[in-house]
């Protein structure tokens, strides 16, 4: 995956009015809860590769 792959999915699935993610009822016609288990693995690699960045210092 790239940030650009990612930066879309977290546009995508965002949280609505009411507690429900956008995203997945955008596309799936699913009513599932923010932050729905894409928009928590896009945050998730997002960390990861902070943190990656973090440890490894400047290169």
């Amino acid at each position: 995956m790239t940030e650009l792959q990612v930066q879309q999915i977290l546009s995508a699935h965002l949280p609505g009015v009411d507690g429900l993610c956008t995203g997945c009822r955008w596309w799936w016609a699913r009513l599932a809860p923010y932050p729905c288990y894409q928009a928590d693995w896009a945050c998730r690699w997002r960390a990861r590769v902070g943190t990656r960045r973090f440890l490894d210092g400047p290169a």
